[in-house]
């Protein structure tokens, strides 16, 4: 049971990052990093003529999407839901965040484009399922 709890949380943190680009933005410091999560302009809509309170609803929607099926992906994980759950719930979460982080890409990012490629991978190549973990 402990991986799956793992897993859950997990999928559940790496959902919740994807709230930094709903939070405000912190005052910028010398010397200190940008920060990365800025729904007010995308490298790929911005230059097309897209206007950042669209951008900013297409982000929040992003967010939302991503966050309650990572939140469905976590619960079918421990066992509260049906295996078959884990699958499309973990594959829409993935696709979600990954068109958020690339439509508003920052390299600071790049790992989290990584996790999603993963989790895609891992369900719809490998086919695998919570259900595989073995219990400690």
């Amino acid at each position: 049971m402990l991986p799956r709890l793992l897993l859950a949380a997990f999928l559940l943190g790496h959902a919740a990052v994807h709230a930094g680009y709903l939070s405000p933005r912190p005052a910028a410091t010398v010397g200190g990093p940008s920060w990365p999560f800025d729904l007010a302009h995308s490298w790929i809509l911005s230059p097309l003529g897209v206007g950042g309170d669209t951008l900013r609803i297409l982000g929040f929607t992003l967010f939302a999407l991503v966050l309650a099926s990572f939140a469905l992906a976590a619960i079918a994980a421990v066992g509260f839901l049906p295996a078959g759950v884990w699958a499309w719930s973990t594959v829409i979460g993935a696709a979600g965040s990954l068109a958020m982080l690339i439509l508003f890409f920052h390299p600071y990012l790049a790992v989290g484009v990584a996790i999603d490629v993963l989790a895609l991978w891992t369900v719809l190549v490998l086919g695998w399922t919570p259900t595989d973990t073995p219990t400690i």
